[in-house]
């Protein structure tokens, strides 16, 4: 039976875990200072996988009540990973591994595995009737090494067997696991286990499909010689096996094991440069069950397979490395400029593009984050630095006092006298960007000074990086190539972070008025190798500029999240008829608005005029006055005859 013909394509049983992946390359463990912290564990991992390249996939595991716990929880959910099956352990903590990339052949980690969470699955967290919806079952082999857990994966064996699923068996052999080496060593990998082999043994004639490494067989079939392990392994089931060779790809096989490893299916992996091996085999898992639980033929699914172990082989992290399916396309039919593969700016491009959160659009954002402006009104009357921080959480207040009817609602805020409301809008369900640059500084310069990337350490991962750039074409060619080398370190600062970039060009108006000045400087942008997440425009009400800004993106960078429209201090009808002919284009999604909705506001309330909740009132009503106007101008498209209204 097809695993897509039920309502989950896949049920990944067994480790869920953090993982806490050193920063620095080269050393040992005793020499990391600072970790990055992912979900782990391989059936996490793999089910992650699968969720990116386009299946179902659900997680049978447990998690501690605490924070990590809900990291892993929140992470699977967010890649589309089914955790209605994931259960809160009240006793035990959720395991931690600690990684290191010490080199091309060492990768040393750390376990801490002491009676956590995932080993306290038990037979009674397995719902048969759950594991009829799904069409596949994949076992991790570490949960054959205590009674308890080896009685939850037989129930879930059963379950499927019983309503004709597939059942996969990732070996998954670590002896660290099994209590065979101490805790030293946990890249260990190929010392024997009569144990593990007994009860690896015992689940094969169930099993469809059995993956694993040259080690991993050696241990499943109880011999050193890896076509002796083989055949023992066929001795007690017909699963299809497939072995994993690293860099040489893989081999399949399918019926009896012949005299040479050779002589199975064997399908060639890609020279890359290795970087990282950990996690390479559960995206190799990943990849073919792509094309396996969709009846692909099986070199097709061997060849998913060892492109996306490549990919993932070539990166820092195990879970966040994943391929997309749009990226194992591009990797497949483009290639890579380079065996580097984390060198590939096209392909990175593409992940980071492509593995990014999903997002309510249109956006109707709340811009508060003036800095000289608010300045300049706060002088003017005398008021000190903390009155403008005051008055800066009053349009906070007025955001959330509508944010609750407005599910693409979001605001741009400033470190310089937002610091305290930063807490209210993160981890909130909210859209939030910060800039980065020293107000009206041209060219470029930031406010962090030489150390930006530091500094976008330190945010929160959901907040985007806006910079706003007066840019225009036609300056002097000096100074646009001072600007340019200034985004590019922005855009550098935002990929090594994982942060999104939001670009918002504004071309001086000391300039000489010309044609499209905008679709212009984002032409130069994009040919400078910059690609932004996002832009934030001046509004426009021709529709010639939108169709060039239109064909720009369309041709450069279809993965672009799209664009949002300034309001750049307009009146409520010159913001109407800006929209108007703004939400016709493809690419727009939504609209960033600042002074047009506070500025009345800050002059009454810095010069005595207006309380705090006059403020509150009045900044609340120009900003749901401004997103009626954006939904009219959208109803307006949509009402329209077709090919009527819309930019080509």
């Amino acid at each position: 039976m097809s695993g897509t013909a039920r309502e989950f394509d896949l049920a990944c049983l067994g480790r869920a875990a953090v993982d806490l992946y050193g920063e620095q390359i080269g050393t040992s463990l005793e020499g990391l200072s600072t970790f990055a912290r992912y979900v782990g564990g391989s059936p996490a991992n793999t089910a992650v996988g699968t969720a990116r390249l386009g299946l179902r996939p659900a997680m049978l595991t447990r998690v501690g009540d605490e924070q990590n716990g809900r990291f892993v929880r929140a992470a699977l959910e967010r890649e589309g990973v089914d955790v209605s099956q994931v259960a809160t352990d009240p006793k035990r903590l959720t395991a931690l591994v600690f990684l290191a990339i010490r080199d091309r052949d060492d990768f040393p980690h750390l376990f801490y595995r002491d009676n956590c969470a995932d080993m306290g699955l038990v037979e009674a967290d397995i719902d048969p009737a759950f594991i009829r919806r799904c069409g596949a079952v994949l076992i991790s082999g570490t949960h054959l090494s205590t009674p308890s857990t080896h009685a939850a994966v037989e129930r879930t064996v059963h379950a499927a067997r019983e309503s004709g699923g597939r059942v996969i068996l990732d070996i998954d052999y670590r002896p660290v696991l099994w209590g065979i080496v101490g805790h030293a060593g946990g890249a260990e990998r190929a010392a024997a286990s009569a144990a593990a082999t007994e009860r690896i043994t015992g689940l094969l004639p169930a099993c469809t499909l059995v993956v694993g490494t040259e080690e991993e067989f050696c241990v499943a079939g109880g011999s050193g010689d890896v076509l002796t392990a083989l055949r023992n392994v066929r001795s007690h089931t017909q699963a299809l096996l497939v072995l994993k060779r690293g860099p040489h790809g893989c081999v399949c096989f399918e019926g009896a094991i012949p005299q040479a490893v050779e002589q199975g299916l064997v399908v060639p992996g890609f020279r890359i440069e290795v970087f990282n091996v950990l996690g390479a085999g559960d995206a190799f898992m990943a990849g073919f069950l792509r094309g396996w639980l969709r009846d692909e033929p099986l070199e097709t699914c061997c060849r998913y397979a060892n492109a996306c172990g490549a990919i993932v082989v070539s990166r820092h992290g195990c879970a966040p490395a994943m391929p997309t399916e749009i990226e194992l396309h591009h990797f497949l039919t483009k290639g890579s400029s380079t065996p580097r593969l984390r060198d590939d700016a096209d392909l990175e491009h593409v992940h980071r593009a492509s593995v990014r959160r999903p997002l309510h659009t249109p956006l109707y954002i709340l811009a508060f984050d003036h800095r000289s402006q608010l300045e300049t009104i706060a002088g003017t009357d005398g008021a000190p630095g903390d009155r403008i921080a005051a008055f800066k959480a009053l349009v906070c207040d007025a955001f959330l006092r509508c944010a609750s009817r407005h599910p693409g609602g979001g605001v741009i805020v400033d470190d310089r006298y937002c610091e305290a409301i930063l807490p209210r809008l993160t981890a909130a369900g909210h859209w939030v960007a910060r800039p980065v640059e020293l107000p009206g500084s041209i060219p470029l310069a930031f406010e962090a000074g030489g150390s930006l990337g530091l500094q976008l350490r330190t945010w929160p991962a959901e907040h985007v990086v806006k910079c706003l750039v007066f840019y225009h074409p036609d300056d002097p060619q000096e100074l646009c190539d001072l600007q340019m080398e200034q985004m590019r370190v922005a855009a550098r600062a935002c990929a090594e972070t994982g942060r999104e970039l939001l670009l918002e060009i504004i071309p001086p108006t000391r300039v000489p008025a010309s044609k499209h000045p905008v679709a212009r400087a984002l032409e130069a942008i994009y040919a400078a190798g910059i690609r932004p997440d996002w832009w934030k425009l001046p509004p426009s009400v021709d529709g010639a500029d939108w169709k060039a800004v239109d064909k720009l993106i369309s041709k450069n960078d279809p993965l672009c999240r799209g664009i949002l429209v300034l309001g750049m201090e307009a009146s409520a009808q010159h913001l109407g008829e800006s929209f108007a002919a703004a939400v016709k284009s493809p690419w727009v999604r939504g609209f960033a608005v600042g002074r047009s909705i506070f500025a009345p506001a800050a002059e009454h309330w810095f010069a005595g005029r207006w309380n705090d909740e006059q403020v509150i009132e009045d900044v609340a009503h120009r900003y749901e006055d401004i997103i009626a106007s954006w939904e009219a101008a959208a109803a307006a498209v949509a009402r329209a005859p077709a090919g009527k209204e819309k930019i080509a």
